[in-house]
C-alpha cells in the first residue's frame, strides 16, 4: 500500500510540473526590431527578436549542403495544416511522392503550420513525427523545419510582413 501512495504522489507531482518546451527565452543583443526572425544556419536556431537584448530561440532543421540560402526575406503568408506539393527539386530526388499531400495528413512534411516567405518555395514549417529527429540538423531543401509545437508558438507570435534574416 505504501508503494502505491508513493507512486500516486509522484504522478501528481509530475502532472503539476510545467511541460518542457523546446523554445526558450534567451539573451540576444541585436540591432533588429522586435518581431524580426533571425535564423542561424550554423547554430541551427531560429530567433524571434522580442526586444533589444532578448529573443525566443527555437531549434530548427536548416537546408542541407547545396540548398542553403542567406540574406533577407519577409513573411508573406501563414497557413494552418497546409497541403503540400513537392517542388520540382524534391520530386526529382523522390519521384515516388504524390503530387499533393493533403493538410493534416501524418505524411505531410509541412506539419501543423506553415509560414511562407517571399522567396521561391521556401517556408518555415512544422514536420511529421517521422522527421522530428531532423530538427537540429541540416536536412531540408531550403525550408526551415521546426517541431510542430514550436511552429504553432511562432505562428501565433509572428505577423505577415515580418522581416526574416538568414545568417550563416
Amino acid at each position: 500500500m505504501r508503494n502505491w501512495r508513493a507512486a500516486a504522489g509522484l504522478g501528481l507531482a509530475l502532472m503539476a510540473a510545467p511541460m518542457a518546451q523546446a523554445h526558450q527565452a534567451v539573451a540576444f543583443p541585436s540591432p533588429y526590431e522586435a518581431g524580426t526572425i533571425v535564423i542561424s544556419q550554423s547554430a541551427r536556431k531560429l530567433y524571434l527578436v522580442t526586444g533589444p537584448e532578448s529573443a525566443i530561440a527555437y531549434p530548427v532543421a536548416v537546408a542541407k549542403r547545396g540548398k542553403e540560402w542567406s540574406g533577407y526575406a519577409r513573411v508573406d503568408g501563414k497557413y494552418v495544416a497546409p497541403a503540400w506539393s513537392p517542388p520540382d527539386s524534391v520530386k526529382r530526388d523522390h519521384p515516388e511522392l504524390p503530387d499533393v499531400i493533403p493538410g493534416g495528413s501524418p505524411h505531410n512534411p509541412m506539419g501543423a503550420r506553415a509560414i511562407t516567405l517571399d522567396r521561391d518555395e521556401v517556408a518555415i514549417h512544422g514536420t511529421t513525427m517521422a522527421m522530428r529527429a531532423s530538427v537540429g540538423t541540416a536536412a531540408s531543401y531550403g525550408c526551415i523545419r521546426m517541431l510542430n509545437e514550436d511552429v504553432i508558438d511562432l505562428y501565433d507570435r509572428v505577423s505577415v510582413g515580418a522581416p526574416v534574416i538568414m545568417t550563416r
